[in-house]
């Protein structure tokens, strides 16, 4: 009987690897031992070795098929993706913008084609918008709030559309969304000039120490006719944009006495495209702003909500870049100016014109609900978003919580923060001071006492805090005017109280977390609602001292917040 030795190539035939050497070793094999050959095998034997060979052979032909398919397949989408990004930057990145209409005739556009002309086109990153926990939806619809509601007061009231130039190809477009509830409007348009040297003011932007003494007024806009010019296309019916018909209804001065918004639209020309020319054009959407008194956190809130506002009713899809169409310097609130917007520049900073793909104008902070509600009631009580999302209430909102979460966002604050118990570290009390700091160029330095025993209440809550059985309790010393405006915002959002004497550093509320209680302490010379009701609008519990003069018994205050630390579960 023949017996087979056992190797390492019968072992790896039997697992059917590299079936080709195997067969060749076996048939030497055989061969030498004189075993019969596979052509002596018996027909059945010999057939059952052909199938299997055949088998072998189609699944290797398969093999080769679906790797061919696969490769391909990655060839065309390799293509298809290559194709799509030059498509994508040669359209986003142009070097040279159409300056005249597609309708122009062709000896017009040979004309324009002889004249050379220098363009810098400006693309810059544009921040995208967070996810804030209170956002509800900002309706583009042309749907009416109803008027004085919540949602007209404080998110999308601007449904009342005005179209002054409809666009046509090539050419410049320009529109207003007013609200009659806050009798304002946000404006905006496409290929839109600024001439810089039209406007006569200061520079801006320049360090504080650089300017002292400079006057307000030469900080302030005057426009000249055609300070900002939109393309017409080829036929142009009139010279200015809007009349004073317009400007009434649709930017009333108001209350305001140097209403600068008014003034420069009254003052926008519109010119034919072969006139409109760039020598430098911004491809993002870019938000302008005139600032007041931009020294001062509550006005400059405002300001803030006023231009969050104009970004979300015309659906920026990122946060738009900022440019400050007036002459003041630099200040410490450009901090937060820069950390909720793309960027941000001085119109005076531009050496030449500069033309925009889309510019949007702000009302003045001014115009806002927050300035509005010192005079007027606006009947709006806070609610979670969640809340008014399954149950729509004309007389609530979340607008000011997200606006306030959108300010802890942009300098990257946690926003999924939720207060509830007593927290391990402790409830930390602040206690928002009014100290000396110099805060513009006319300014002296001197804060103006709204508490004229300050010091000695602060003393007086350390020495309670640290004595205090309850819980633990972290007195926080707030000088805001020697901190960072992210280190004020973060002690803000830490605080389970904050107390305070009336003044602007009491604006911050805004972007107190929801269980946060406010203890304001109000001398009788400033008995004003500004922080009611913002803690209202807020839906923030809020207690008030009112003073029979300026000076506050640090008792009274300690019994205050006893109440207040008992309601906290202390």
């Amino acid at each position: 009987m023949l017996s087979l030795p056992i190797t390492k190539t019968s072992i790896a035939c039997s697992f059917g690897l590299d079936f080709s050497v195997s067969f060749s070793y076996w048939a030497v094999f055989l061969r030498e031992n004189h075993a019969p050959t596979l052509w002596q095998w018996p027909p059945q034997l010999r057939r059952d070795r052909r199938e299997e060979r055949g088998e072998r052979r189609e699944k290797r032909e398969v093999m080769n098929r679906r790797s061919t398919l696969l490769v391909r397949t990655l060839l065309f989408l390799f293509v298809l993706n290559s194709l799509s990004l030059f498509l994508y930057f040669t359209h986003h990145h142009s070097t040279k913008p159409s300056s005249s209409s597609s309708s122009s005739s062709s000896s017009s556009s040979s004309s324009q084609l002889k004249k050379t002309h220098t363009f810098s086109n400006q693309t810059h990153f544009s921040k995208p918008w967070p996810i804030l926990p209170s956002y509800l939806p900002w309706p583009q619809s042309q749907t009416t709030a109803p008027l004085r509601s919540c949602e007209a007061y404080f998110g999308n009231g601007f449904t009342r559309p005005r179209h002054l130039l409809r666009p046509l190809a090539g050419a410049g477009w320009f529109r207003c969304l007013h609200s009659d509830t806050l009798r304002s409007s946000v404006c905006e348009g496409g290929r839109l000039r600024m001439v810089p040297e039209r406007i006569a003011m200061a520079t801006g932007g320049e360090p504080l120490a650089a300017v002292i003494g400079r006057r307000e007024e030469e900080e302030l806009p005057e426009f000249q006719n055609g300070v900002f010019e939109v393309d017409g296309g080829e036929v142009v019916d009139r010279e200015f944009l809007v009349d004073r018909e317009f400007l009434d209804q649709f930017l009333p001065r108001g209350e305001v006495s140097k209403h600068t918004m008014r003034d420069l639209i009254g003052k926008i020309r519109i010119v034919r495209g072969r006139d409109f020319e760039c020598d430098e054009w911004i491809e993002e959407p870019t938000l302008l702003v005139t600032r007041f008194e931009y020294a001062n956190l509550f006005h400059t809130v405002t300001d803030w909500y006023s231009a969050y506002v104009s970004s979300r009713v015309t659906g920026l899809p990122n946060r738009p870049h900022l440019i400050f169409v007036d002459g003041h310097c630099a200040a410490p609130l450009e901090e937060t100016w820069k950390a909720l917007f793309s960027s941000l520049r001085y119109a005076k900073n531009f050496s030449g014109s500069v033309c925009f793909r889309h510019a949007i104008l702000s009302p003045l902070g001014y115009e806002t609900a927050l300035f509005k509600g010192l005079t007027e009631d606006i009947d709006c009580y806070g609610a979670p978003a969640k809340e008014l999302w399954q149950n729509p209430d004309d007389h609530k909102t979340a607008r000011l919580s997200e606006f306030g979460e959108m300010v802890r966002a942009a300098f990257g604050l946690p926003l999924n923060v939720h207060r509830g118990g007593k927290p391990p570290s402790g409830h930390n009390v602040l206690f928002v001071r009014r100290e000396d700091y110099l805060a513009h160029p006319r300014h002296a330095g001197k804060v103006e006492s709204r508490l004229s025993n300050e010091q000695e209440v602060f003393d007086s809550l350390k020495s309670w805090s640290s004595n205090y059985k309850g819980c633990k309790i972290n007195l926080v010393n707030g000088l805001f005017a020697h901190m960072s405006m992210k280190d004020q915002v973060r002690a803000i959002q830490d605080a389970s109280v904050i107390v305070g004497a009336h003044g602007a550093g009491l604006t911050h509320i805004v972007s107190a977390l929801p269980k946060t209680v406010i203890l304001e302490i109000i001398s009788s010379m400033y008995r004003r609602p500004h922080f009611a009701y913002i803690a209202r609008w807020k839906g923030l519990e809020y207690h008030a001292i009112n003073l029979a003069g300026s000076h506050a018994d640090p008792g009274t205050v300690i019994k205050e917040l006893v109440n207040i630390m008992k309601s906290l579960g202390c």
